[in-house]
């Protein structure tokens, strides 16, 4: 059964986290807005979202969330390297993966699930490189586009957290996942805001 409890047990997740990764699509925006706009600027992650934008216009996602987090907020660019206390955002146009170097790189691979940036490739790349160290969440959103990732991230021994489907605004991309595999965590938005503030308690 997967815990509802937002606190973080040692025997949930052993190892220190080094990285966190969030996949949403429709809805994704408010539902970010509720976890992130509390978070502190020596927040001791690095934090790198995938949400689902239109590719044939600018992304405003780093201006709207750099007004409402205290955060240092950027859009993710190719070959930079990940740093904590920043929230990436992908670029709409390229898949975003996690290098053994701990940087970023963009790729025009065909969209997968009908999305470029792909959720599952942003996850699986970096359950690939953090492993046990990667914390994985997955929002709300009207597709399966990281259901299959987020179990990459479970099978490298990371931290899986799913939004409760009652609790999104759209359902079919939580229920996509909890179809697949057991996560660790089922949360509504206000547990999973909580469990991101734990995270930070903990040495990193």
């Amino acid at each position: 059964m997967s815990r509802s409890d937002p606190r973080l047990p040692a025997t949930l997740h052993r190892a220190p986290a080094q990285a966190v990764v969030i996949g949403a699509s429709a809805g994704g925006v408010h539902a970010l807005l509720m976890l992130l706009a509390e978070l502190p600027a020596n927040y001791g992650l690095p934090i790198v979202v995938v949400l689902h934008v239109p590719e044939d216009r600018n992304s405003e996602l780093a201006e709207v969330f750099r007004l409402r987090t205290a955060l240092r907020v950027k859009e993710a660019d190719n070959r930079e390297f990940l740093q904590a206390g920043t929230l990436y955002f992908a670029a709409p146009g390229y898949h975003l993966s996690v290098e053994r170097d701990r940087s970023f790189s963009f790729s025009r691979e065909e969209p997968l699930h009908y999305s470029r940036p792909s959720i599952d490739i942003l996850f699986e790349s970096a359950a690939d490189v953090f492993g046990a160290g990667l914390v994985g969440v997955l929002l709300t959103g009207a597709s399966h586009d990281g259901a299959a990732g987020l179990a990459s991230i479970k099978r490298s021994g990371g931290l899986t957290v799913v939004q409760n489907p009652a609790d999104a605004q759209v359902p079919t991309m939580p229920e996509a996942a909890l179809a697949l595999f057991e996560p660790d965590l089922v949360l509504a938005l206000p547990a999973i805001r909580t469990l991101l503030t734990e995270l930070n308690r903990r040495p990193c």
